[in-house]
């Protein structure tokens, strides 16, 4: 079998620049996972980079070895604030001194000093921080200066500066898999339709219910992966709840689609879910939790859910929604929202503050008068 060397071979033609950048960025995931560092370099030089969430204490050590005690601890500006610096962007602290468990302390665990040594983030370090989320690791890394012709990390994996704004054109590439008939209780006969694409090419479900009408508005509910409440039935959220009653109000409108998202933990993936979990056993609220880990007060992209709905030909929907977030993503891209749809779920003691918070502080539309009831009533009961 003759295979084209185009599908394998490095070419330098302007045509498969957005192929290297693609392949650059997949490739320094990977090894940001691994607990290796990447390198990114841009028109101010060059930065190396390594992801303290994967890292050991041997590779911290290893790292700082390499820097020569040049390295910093780059934050977050979410970080950064909970640390007490109200006011700055991004930082990156002087790390000569740290060891492996004052840097993780300073990184992500809660009552961390704040008396802090700290300057700005270069542009490449919040470069390194954008790929950590690609990455699905905390926003929380070692960075060092390359100087030019240094062979220190020469065996790294690189990035270029341009290559995350390049790869954000491929974040609505996606093509159908394989449709396939899968009955489901209390639906009747639904399809669930593959998509694959994006970095890293994952795989994304839709799950069309009856047969909705595309010439028209069709129902169509977004809905991020919840390992805990979708699979598990966790008290914590509302999640299962709504993925449900959201398949079932497609049902009872004559038909929709549900996107079923790989999206854990608001964008965060499950790791620092679960970091979060803890700290809401703490008493943090949801969002709080989130920012102590660096994160913002929602990391969700909806570039897949735009390509799903385009590759299924719907132009228009009815959006099944408490976030006015989504609404404004499919306004953004182009797609009409002719009417939102609330869904609910069971309130009870272990979710209402999550509720609340959700409605308080990230501006969803939930009746926080019926909030209000339900914790009197929860309370005298």
């Amino acid at each position: 079998m003759n295979v084209s060397p185009h599908l394998w071979a490095p070419n330098k033609s302007a045509d498969y620049q957005f192929d290297d950048s693609a392949m650059r960025l997949e490739r320094a995931v990977s090894e940001f996972r691994y607990g290796r560092p990447i390198v990114l370099s841009g028109p101010e030089g060059s930065v190396a980079a390594l992801a303290l969430d994967a890292a050991s204490p041997s590779d911290f050590e290893r790292f700082a070895r390499a820097a020569g005690g040049q390295h910093a601890l780059y934050l977050s500006r979410h970080r950064a604030a909970r640390l007490g610096l109200s006011n700055a962007d991004d930082i990156a602290i002087p790390a000569r001194d740290m060891d492996f468990a004052s840097a993780s302390a300073l990184a992500y665990a809660r009552d961390s000093a704040a008396q802090i040594e700290w300057k700005p983030a270069t542009s490449l370090m919040r470069t390194a921080g954008e790929v950590a989320g690609l990455a699905l690791l905390l926003p929380a890394m070692m960075c060092v200066e390359v100087p030019r012709h240094a062979r220190t990390f020469a065996a790294c994996a690189e990035v270029d500066h341009l290559d995350l704004p390049k790869s954000r054109r491929m974040a609505r590439s996606f093509e159908v898999v394989v449709r396939t008939p899968v009955p489901l209780r209390d639906l009747g006969d639904c399809e669930f339709v593959v998509f694959r694409g994006g970095v890293a090419q994952k795989d994304q479900v839709a799950i069309v219910v009856g047969q909705p009408d595309t010439s028209g508005p069709v129902p169509v509910r977004i809905h991020s992966s919840c390992l805990t409440g979708d699979l598990c039935g966790s008290l914590k959220c509302d999640c299962g709840d709504q993925l449900r009653n959201g398949l079932s109000s497609l049902k009872e409108q004559g038909g929709g689609v549900l996107l079923y998202l790989d999206q854990e933990g608001r964008g965060t993936g499950i790791g620092a879910k679960m970091r979060a979990y803890g700290y809401q056993h703490e008493g943090l609220d949801t969002i709080d939790a989130d920012a102590e880990l660096g994160f913002g007060l929602d990391e969700r992209r909806y570039d897949a859910a735009v390509a799903m709905l385009g590759g299924l030909g719907i132009g228009a929907v009815n959006l099944l929604t408490n976030n006015p977030t989504k609404v404004a993503a499919l306004l953004a891209a182009g797609i009409a929202v002719n009417g939102r749809t609330s869904v609910t779920g069971r309130i009870t003691p272990d979710n209402l503050e999550y509720l609340r918070t959700k409605t308080l502080r990230a501006g969803h539309a939930l009746d926080i008068d019926l909030l209000t009831r339900a914790a009197t009533e929860l309370s005298d009961g």
